[in-house]
């Protein structure tokens, strides 16, 4: 009679745990609209999330210190005549935040030192070129300003926004509404799923299709996908009886999932959130109250489930924290944002470890803010792996402060082109925003 063994993982034992309730954000009126993406970013400084607002669109952008109530007359980012559906912070800048709106905008912004003491209502830049809504926005992991939205005119545009410019316009790839879109570890290559049914992954300065499965979750519910180490693919979507499942693909081999499993039957989107460093990839349903996480490995079956942190109340979106802003010398290898309907609530999943020394292979080195190619560089095809930083001592950052710069001899060239710059009080040739 053979016994099972049970796999051998260092994060078999890791625990979600949430934050007292005086470390919660409170009394936050955290939007109401029907919109799957995470309506939360946050970075070592700040806390960003999506709120009601009558009569546009706002958010809120709180230093991660100014925990408690918050009050009703805190000032927000209110510049967009529609609700924003996205925001995501830049890697290599955490003073600078995007967000996209059903007023067919995205707008980029300086969040000032400490915080906001007034309510911004004028973006550094507004970038103009989506016929319908913009609900997915996500910065170039690696190239310095690049960012990439996605709009309900199945559109995906890749921005220069120190220039103001759409750089590369996808249009006629994508027959339905655009699900997700990311981009793989160095930004080469885009991943996105579609109400068509079909997975794709695309040359972004190209706009060409490399690799293409249709079908990847037999359900009609939405699809979305992550890339994993190695080049895999992650996907959650649903079955033909509406169970949700989580699926891994080879790109280069798309006929089969390498695994396929059924995990409940809700009925909220699973949004995936991958941590390269580990392996594990965290599944938060929008709606659920749970969080679910699995390790990603190279032995069949691919996707070990590890365990779940469950709770009482329903997450309406999530953050996640870059590992940078992580504390190594508690072991916490992820902290998520949890948004309530009037609160956010920090979870902090950590490796259970006697020691406190600083665990290596906990924390093998990491993507920095530090970004490895320009804009230019990028869309003219140099292609750089991230710039690693190890947390050992924790993350200080000791580069140069990283310049964003907007150029106003092009103001002219972009009004042109139906992409508009908003005046600066600045007189100089180019507004510098610096990140310590």
């Amino acid at each position: 009679m053979s016994r099972k063994v049970v796999r051998t993982s260092k994060f078999r034992h890791v625990f979600g745990q949430a934050v007292k309730a005086d470390q919660c954000y409170d009394d936050i009126r955290i939007s109401q609209m029907t919109w799957d993406s995470n309506f939360c970013s946050v970075n070592p400084k700040f806390v960003a999330m999506i709120v009601d607002a009558s009569g546009g669109g706002a958010f809120i952008v709180l230093p991660l210190s100014k925990t408690g109530r918050i009050d009703m007359s805190y000032p927000t980012v209110c510049g967009h005549t529609g609700p924003v559906l996205d925001i995501e912070f830049c890697p290599h800048n955490d003073n600078i935040i995007a967000s996209g709106s059903e007023d067919c905008s995205v707008m980029i912004w300086e969040i000032p030192e400490g915080g906001l003491t007034t309510s911004l209502t004028d973006p550094v830049v507004k970038l103009d070129g989506h016929s319908k809504r913009v609900g997915i926005l996500s910065w170039h992991p690696t190239a310095h300003n690049v960012l990439m939205s996605a709009g309900c005119d199945n559109v995906v545009i890749l921005w220069n926004v120190a220039r103001g410019e759409a750089v590369m316009r996808i249009d006629s790839v994508h027959t339905d509404l655009i699900y997700s879109a990311c981009w793989n570890r160095d930004g080469s290559r885009i991943l996105t799923s579609c109400k068509d049914k079909t997975l794709r992954v695309l040359d972004p300065r190209k706009g060409t299709v490399l690799h293409e499965k249709d079908k990847p979750h037999e359900g009609s519910r939405p699809v979305r996908a992550v890339f994993v180490s190695g080049g895999k693919i992650l996907s959650t979507g649903f079955s033909r009886m509406s169970e949700r499942q989580v699926a891994l693909w080879d790109p280069k081999n798309f006929g089969e999932p390498l695994t396929l499993q059924e995990l409940d039957t809700s009925s909220g989107v699973l949004l995936p959130f991958f941590d390269p460093d580990t392996g594990v990839v965290y599944l938060c349903g929008k709606g659920d109250s749970s969080i679910r996480y699995f390790e990603v490995t190279d032995e069949a079956p691919y996707v070990h489930y590890l365990s779940m942190y469950s709770s009482k109340e329903s997450q309406k979106g999530m953050g996640y924290m870059p590992k940078r802003g992580l504390e190594v010398n508690k072991c916490e290898i992820a902290r998520f944002y949890k948004l309530h309907e009037r609160k956010c609530e920090p979870i902090v999943m950590t490796v259970p470890r006697k020691s406190d020394l600083f665990q290596e292979d906990l924390y093998p080195d990491t993507i920095g803010p530090e970004p490895s190619a320009e804009a230019d560089e990028w869309f003219q095809g140099k292609d750089a792996p991230p710039v690693m930083i190890s947390l050992k001592d924790g993350f200080v950052a000791t580069t140069k402060a990283k310049e964003f710069k907007v150029h106003k001899s092009l103001m002219k060239t972009t009004a042109a082109s139906g992409i508009t710059r908003r005046p600066s009080h600045h007189n100089s040739a180019s507004l510098s925003l610096e990140v310590c």
